[in-house]
């Protein structure tokens, strides 16, 4: 269940951090949520208490935060056992595929960020889903032209990509690693068989999406037995998965892109009734992960570092703290509707540019240095500065080296998804957002006993606007454009903070109000993260129902904002790395940290 904190306490400054902490009420608590963890060490038990009390969990050396309490227990063995941030990782990230499929897992993909204690260096690894070779920029228009409904693409096998989770999970250890590969597997593997008590969180998304869930029969019935809803505190286990988990432990990544598990993929795909898709065999044998460089922005005298292109998370990300670096933040205050303003307007000029240029790099080109020069970033600012709200907010003209004419883009980025951060014992960062994009995916439940993604629908349905293309249109082999924001923060050639979330499009503003709330208003990484959302996107400005931040309504409503108050259901976890580390997760929903 949520916890919705009040926002004078949430946004207490350090010095009265502690009596915040303890003054904190909460709505919505849950003791079937706690109940189904119970069985957990007493580590995850104080975690869990440290949330509850809106406190951050501190370690002297190793830290692992993720949204579920079963797949941090999974990854904090490893990390005890000496293991690195990449092993760890591995764990997790199998584990999460199993207790909340929803987000992430083998059928989706992912962004890894990674600070390396030894060489000082930062690195990305992509792992984006691409699009079948037989995909064409049409695939999502009617006959006539016209754009599929979102959901009408999404569920079946149309809207499916080549998954590359498995792929980067074992680039990662390969390349950072230091356990052997298969006993990574043995937590999840034994979930999977024994079984593990399905939360209050994925009981409820299941309850609420038996439309889609119940089209295709090997998806609904494992989350349908006897054609009744999963039930909170019930017994799940997946034989399936478990002996996925086996052929991968034993065979590697490749045995996930060849064999038996790829060409049951491929042919659920390819068979789903009403909207078949077109991944074949040769999508998974040719796919790769790419490691490419990590892009950074200036704010606060920090480096606010993540996935470049085909994400647009840390271009999007940086441009809104470094449209914001000029203004004094700390001498507004969390709380004043001007900071609100000058947070929202800055996002949308951030999103104009994001609409406009920001797709996979390796098909378009892109303005991507351009985008978060200092100089091009304090002149865009200039605009911020008259203390009213924007009327409009167009797309700038960043330096590159191309003359492209493109058109704005029109895709629609659901909420779902899923963070990992992780410390290790030697001191090197892991960041990484994993997903399947929309809750469930694409609804196909591969026979390996995972579901696969529908991460096509990341790209625009129209490929083109008055004769000028779209960047993030559909093309074979393709990288769909995502908001997913793995960040590193870091401060003198040292990390410093290491963050993300689920949640769609609004990723971007989660992320960039933590750091703002970590950096300029001295909130530690628990407050931080769980303080009330404000984003806004695109000009309506969201403010998160349940909490103090809709006292800002109507301030904003008089600068003639339109609002809506929603829920803002993000899922940021968050590291801060000084002499000990600071670990928390976010009271939204079911993850903890856990330290050593």
């Amino acid at each position: 269940m949520r916890r919705l904190y009040p926002l004078a306490l949430l946004l207490a400054l350090p010095a009265h951090a502690q009596q915040a902490a303890d003054a904190i009420t909460t709505e919505g608590t849950s003791e079937t949520a706690v109940s189904a963890f119970a069985t957990l060490p007493q580590r995850v038990q104080d975690a869990l208490a440290a949330k509850d009390a809106g406190r951050p969990v501190t370690a002297e050396n190793w830290m692992v935060a993720a949204a579920n309490p079963l797949a941090v227990e999974a990854g904090a063995k490893i990390l005890e056992q000496g293991g690195s941030a990449a092993d760890a990782m591995v764990a997790v990230q199998t584990v999460l595929g199993l207790v909340e499929p929803q987000s992430s897992g083998l059928g989706g993909g992912a962004f890894l960020v990674w600070y390396d204690a030894a060489s000082g260096e930062l690195t990305t690894l992509d792992g984006r889903e691409t699009a079948p070779l037989a995909a064409r920029p049409e695939m999502f228009q009617d006959e006539n032209g016209e754009t599929m409904g979102f959901y009408d693409a999404v569920v079946g096998g149309r809207s499916v990509g080549t998954p590359g989770t498995p792929a980067l999970m074992q680039m990662a250890h390969d390349k950072w690693g230091k356990l052997d590969w298969a006993p990574l597997f043995a937590d999840a593997t034994a979930l999977a068989r024994d079984g593990f008590a399905i939360s209050p969180r994925l009981a409820g998304l299941v309850a609420g999406d038996q439309e889609r869930l119940t089209k295709f029969p090997a998806t609904a019935a494992y989350f349908y037995p006897d054609g009744e809803a999963l039930t909170e505190g019930a017994t799940l286990t997946n034989d399936a998965y478990a002996q996925t988990l086996e052929t991968i432990a034993s065979g590697g990544a490749d045995a996930f892109y060849t064999g038996e598990i790829a060409q049951g993929i491929v042919d659920t795909v390819q068979s789903a009734e009403g909207n078949p898709g077109v991944l074949d065999l040769t999508d998974l044998a040719i796919y790769q992960v790419r490691e490419r460089p990590a892009i950074c922005a200036t704010y606060r005298a920090h480096d606010v570092c993540g996935m470049g292109p085909p994400s647009s998370g840390a271009l999007t990300v940086g441009q809104i703290l470094g449209l914001l670096d000029g203004f004094d933040l700390s001498g507004i205050g969390p709380t004043d509707p001007d900071f609100a303003r000058l947070l929202g307007d800055a996002s949308r000029l951030a999103f104009a540019d994001r609409g406009l240029y920001m797709a996979d790099s390796d098909y378009v080109p892109m303005p991507t240095k351009g985008l978060v020069d200092p100089a091009y970033l304090a002149s865009r600012a200039e605009v911020l500065k008259g203390g009213a709200r924007l009327e409009a907010t167009e797309p700038g003209n960043p330096e590159w080296s191309h003359a492209m004419r493109l058109a704005p883009d029109q895709s629609i980025e659901f909420p779902s998804t899923s963070h990992i951060t992780i410390v290790d014992g030697d001191g090197n960062v892991l960041s990484m957002t994993t997903t399947i994009e929309n809750g469930f995916g694409s609804r196909l439940m591969a026979p390996g006993g995972f579901l696969l993604n529908n991460e096509l629908t990341d790209f625009s349905f129209a490929t083109q606007q008055d004769g000028r293309p779209i960047a993030n249109r559909l093309e074979p082999g393709k990288r769909p454009r995502s908001s997913m924001s793995p960040t590193i923060v870091m401060k003198d050639g040292k990390p410093v903070l290491a963050i993300g979330s689920p949640g769609g499009s609004r990723i971007i503003g989660y992320v960039a109000q933590a750091i703002v709330n970590h950096l300029d208003f001295g909130m530690d990484v628990q407050q931080a993260i769980a303080a009330p959302h404000m984003v806004n996107r695109f000009g309506t400005y969201d403010l998160e129902d349940g909490t103090d931040a809709t006292a800002l309504q109507e301030p904003l409503i008089q600068m003639g904002y339109d609002v809506s108050v929603r829920d803002l259901t993000s899922g940021l976890h968050a590291i801060r790395i000084g002499e000990t580390l600071e670990g928390g997760a976010d009271p939204r929903r079911e993850g903890v940290a856990v330290g050593g």
